[in-house]
């Protein structure tokens, strides 16, 4: 079973009070590179893995989607979905994503945003997607970056000439990562790019665009503080299709 973190009290006060908690998408960083990956949404039968407090899948239905399933092992994100979402066509499920069962061809798309680096058997939920989406469908996702994942305590340091750090270790050592983000004791799963990229393939998906996200020259003139990740890679976007 996947870490429910996101029940535990304190997580969850920490986690409620992020930008992209209560500004939505639009409090998203990556949103707008994430957005330009989105096929056209309309008629589509979607399913958001990890869905959260389902920004995304309220999104997906002003785009026109005939139905999301939308699923999350938190009861907590499940309860705060429900109660902001007055959409019939929106079905919410508690569920287990490492032990996920989605009907074969019973979708045109797949979503999921910064929740699959908690899954340690990604090999199995990416084989999942594949058979439940229809042949031309997408998945498209988005995980924390592998560079960010991998050090033993990721947190800049400053080298002698006074320059930014990050302090990249363990980066061919795949596994768990034990972190202290909102609470402690966050469990996340380290993966190198390629080994990502090449489950996705060996799964039957065609790779179509990868993005290693950095905020461009507009973004970083509206939000200075964001230099630092010109620095390192915070966020992986990957879209493929079956």
């Amino acid at each position: 079973m996947a870490q429910n973190i996101y029940d535990r009290p304190d997580f969850f006060a920490g986690y409620s009070d992020l930008s992209r908690s209560v500004r939505g998408l639009d409090g998203a960083s990556e949103w707008p590179a994430v957005r330009a990956l989105l096929p056209d949404l309309a008629g589509k039968r979607i399913v958001d893995l990890g869905c959260g407090f389902a920004w995304f899948s309220r999104f997906a239905m002003s785009q026109g989607a005939k139905s999301v399933l939308a699923l999350d092992i938190s009861e907590n994100m499940i309860a705060r979905a429900r109660a902001d979402t007055a959409e019939a066509a929106i079905t919410y499920e508690i569920a287990d994503l490492e032990h996920l069962e989605l009907a074969r061809a019973s979708f045109d798309f797949a979503y999921s945003s910064l929740a699959l680096h908690y899954i340690e058997d990604f090999a199995g939920l990416v084989a999942t997607v594949h058979q439940a989406l229809l042949p031309g469908s997408h998945f498209v996702f988005t995980i924390e970056h592998p560079i960010f994942m991998a050090p033993t305590r990721p947190d800049w340091a400053t080298d002698a000439e006074g320059r930014r750090i990050w302090p990249l270790d363990r980066y061919s050592v795949e596994g768990a990562r034990t972190t202290d983000w909102l609470a402690s004791g966050v469990v996340k799963q380290h993966r190198k790019l390629a080994t990502t990229l090449n489950t996705l393939i060996a799964a039957g998906f065609s790779i179509r665009h990868v993005e290693e996200w950095s905020p461009n020259d507009e973004e970083l003139r509206d939000n200075p503080d964001w230099a630092r990740e010109m620095d390192r890679p915070m966020f992986l976007l990957i879209s493929t299709q079956r």
